[in-house]
């Protein structure tokens, strides 16, 4: 079936089921979880993020070439 205005997909319109944090999947605790995150859901449109990790502060930034640099 071809996609036409009277004809959408299922999905169409649908969002993305929002991120949960690790430590509810599922009752497992977070350091035993692999977790892939979308760099998009962590920046949210801006250029760079904080983010706290054991009481200091790392800046994760996107490059115009769409790289990411991590600092602290």
């Amino acid at each position: 079936m071809r996609n036409t205005p009277d004809s959408t997909p299922a999905t169409a319109g649908r969002r993305p089921a929002p991120a949960q944090p690790a430590a509810t999947l599922a009752g497992t605790p977070p350091d035993t979880i692999d977790t892939q995150l979308c760099s998009q859901v962590l920046l949210q449109g801006r250029k760079t993020v904080e983010i706290r990790h054991n009481g200091a502060i790392y800046r994760l930034q996107s490059t115009r070439q769409g790289k990411l640099i991590l600092t602290k």
